[in-house]
């Protein structure tokens, strides 16, 4: 389309802008504007991985537009569940917190510009949303309200200016918790005492009629099936599960609560992991106490697992049973059953829902090598802050780094004795290495050796800690006590994928980049949802051995799966170089001058460890050559 034509056509459109951003302004105008271009930086990031085009940005505001009302829900709750965190970790009055609109209507295209009714109705229902959250029009809702894990309340008619009649908004559930936020504030009360209180107060909560049931519970019906037996819709990457309400088995119905609380706990901790999609609450409660078919289940939540349990409670004592299924099969994959005495309700909910989920990310994510993660995790809240640090560090970013950090020295002050926490912590100080982060790079490569040691102290048979001290000796470029650290993670936990993707890292560093091809591979089929850095030293290997086509295959997975990971763009800018593609190479070096426009080719350089100067020279030349400066 040549610049100035105009056409009509129908598009989802994503408004968003900042809470309060004249007084951050006023407060500290550089901070703030460091912030806001980290934030929209991760927005754009986000808006492509979901098909979307950024279409504006005028001061705080974005203006984004989408082929998919479901991209745009689904990009905006991204958007909103990755800037939570970060905004956690700044002070509060200066943190950025962005309200979100979004609606599907008639739009005028000129050029590369967007107008008209449906971009001003998108912009006032930003307007109506809370900071923090997401509010999307009744022609939007139509389109979503049964094709996503999420609930929806709708919040009345509103007249806004410019706009001639009064429009429908619908706030984002983004989960079970925000859910039972939107209760009145009488109303929530009495459900947290419901959850919470003794016996005769659940009797009274339990007495509320299904009028006011259905007003303030309501859950909306699932999709329907397709006739051919496929998915509703299409799956993310990554495995999904559905925890169905776990059945109380007592025969005395004000039992419920606790089948229903260990059900909410277990969804609520599955949900930190972060390549785990799970169903959401409003959705999956929708099947309590019905006879269902979890085949049926899954394709109408589109889950590929399903987890189902009852409660029984037998005077003082409690048996849990628990299995996972299958759902496109139908076969149990998984049971356990568990039998504790009623002392601490809490306690049992909590010890029973911590283990259900160690297994699940040993069945759906990890492997048998998830156990090196969690030996000495003895609480739910300990299982979180773990789950929390692994979820920054594998993103490899600045930001999320300095996140991983806090959270793992969170964890030790929390429990000192717990191995784990240790190597997430000297992973942490390694990285500030590789992006050039550290003030004293001595310092921080001494903090991680300190870690490792203190891991293997703590625990000698923990794989983790050994493939930590692997990559402490490749730093020192001894690549041969690192693959020899490597091979002990692995004769300690055969099924440890990061000590095969460190083992294959190391071979291809010391010119051996076909042997580390079959041992990052063998990291992959261990961890079939690898993090993206697996991805990435695949490519690397492939780069160096000359299977040019094979690396930028890999290296575009692993952005697929990370887009802000730096050292992908590296490696593309790289491999294009290495081709001859001057265009291509020249776009992935601009990739990492977004992400770190302070990105030092010569700091970087120095800690490359690869053991053939020669090999060393011509990827350095080729980054060079690229544009990476």
């Amino acid at each position: 389309m040549t610049e100035g034509r105009t056409k009509r056509k129908l598009s989802a459109i994503l408004s968003a802008d900042v809470k309060g951003y004249s007084i951050l302004m006023a407060d500290d105008e550089a901070v703030t504007v460091k912030t806001l271009t980290a934030y929209r930086d991760l927005i754009s990031s986000l808006t492509r991985k979901h098909q979307g085009r950024v279409v504006d940005s005028p001061g705080d505001n974005i203006l984004i537009e989408f082929g998919s009302v479901v991209d745009a829900v689904r990009c905006a709750v991204e958007i909103q569940e990755e800037l939570q965190p970060r905004n956690a970790e700044l002070p509060e009055n200066r943190r950025m917190v962005f309200r979100i609109g979004i609606h599907l209507g008639d739009i005028i295209q000129e050029g590369t510009r967007i107008y008209g009714e449906g971009v001003n109705i998108a912009a006032r229902i930003e307007g109506l949303s809370e900071p923090g959250g997401i509010s999307i029009s009744q022609n939007a809702h139509d389109q979503v309200e049964n094709k996503l894990g999420l609930g929806y309340e709708y919040q009345g008619e509103h007249e806004v200016k410019n706009i001639s009649k009064p429009i429908k908004v619908y706030r984002v559930l983004l989960d079970p918790e925000v859910a039972s936020h939107t209760l009145p504030k009488k109303k929530r009360k009495r459900l947290k005492i419901w959850l919470l209180a003794a016996a005769a107060v659940i009797v009274l909560v339990l007495g509320i009629s299904a009028t006011m049931y259905w007003k303030y519970f309501y859950i909306p019906d699932p999709v329907d099936i397709d006739p051919e037996g496929k998915m509703a819709f299409d799956l993310p990457q990554g495995p999904t599960i559905a925890v169905l309400p776990f059945n109380n088995m007592s025969g005395d119905p004000r039992q419920d609560y606790l089948s229903d609380a260990i059900t909410e706990t277990i969804i609520s901790t599955l949900s930190h992991y972060p390549n785990l999609f799970v169903i959401a609450r409003n959705s999956t409660f929708a099947y309590k106490d019905k006879f269902v078919d979890v085949r049926k289940v899954g394709r109408e939540l589109g889950a590929q697992y399903v987890l189902e349990g009852s409660v029984q409670k037998t005077g003082e004592r409690i048996r849990i049973t628990t299995q996972l299924i299958d759902a496109k099969s139908g076969n149990h994959l998984w049971s356990e059953r568990y039998d504790r005495k009623l002392k601490d309700i809490f306690a049992v909910q909590d010890e029973i829902t911590l283990k259900i989920a160690k297994n699940l990310r040993v069945e759906l994510l990890e492997g048998e090598a998830a156990w090196s993660w969690f030996k000495g995790v003895d609480t739910i809240e300990e299982f979180k802050k773990l789950t929390q640090a692994l979820r920054h560090w594998i993103r490899l970013n600045k930001e999320d780094n300095v996140l991983a950090r806090k959270k793992s020295e969170e964890l030790i002050e929390m429990d000192p004795d717990i191995s784990a926490a240790y190597v997430i912590l000297g992973l942490t100080h390694m990285s500030d290495l590789f992006f050039g982060t550290s003030p004293n790079p001595l310092i921080s490569f001494g903090k991680a050796t300190e870690a490792g040691k203190k891991a293997i102290s703590l625990d000698d048979q923990n794989a983790e800690a050994h493939v930590l001290m692997s990559w402490i000796f490749v730093m020192r470029k001894d690549h041969e006590k690192a693959i020899a650290e490597a091979k002990r993670a692995i004769s300690l936990n055969p099924n440890c994928a990061d000590a095969y993707n460190a083992l294959g890292y190391f071979l291809y560093l010391s010119d051996r980049p076909v042997e580390g091809i079959g041992f990052i591979k063998k990291a992959i089929r261990l961890n079939p949802f690898p993090p993206s850095f697996y991805l990435n030293y695949l490519g690397g290997a492939y780069r160096t051995a000359g299977q040019y086509d094979k690396a930028i295959e890999a290296i575009k997975k692993s952005i697929k799966g990370e887009p802000n990971q730096i050292f992908a763009y590296i490696n593309l800018a790289a491999t294009y170089s290495l081709m001859g593609r001057e265009k291509e190479a020249h776009e992935a070096a601009l990739d990492v001058l977004r992400i770190d426009p302070e990105f030092s080719l010569k700091n970087f350089a120095k800690t490359i460890p690869i053991k053939n100067q020669e090999k060393l020279n011509r990827f350095i030349d080729a980054l060079r050559k690229a544009g990476v400066k």
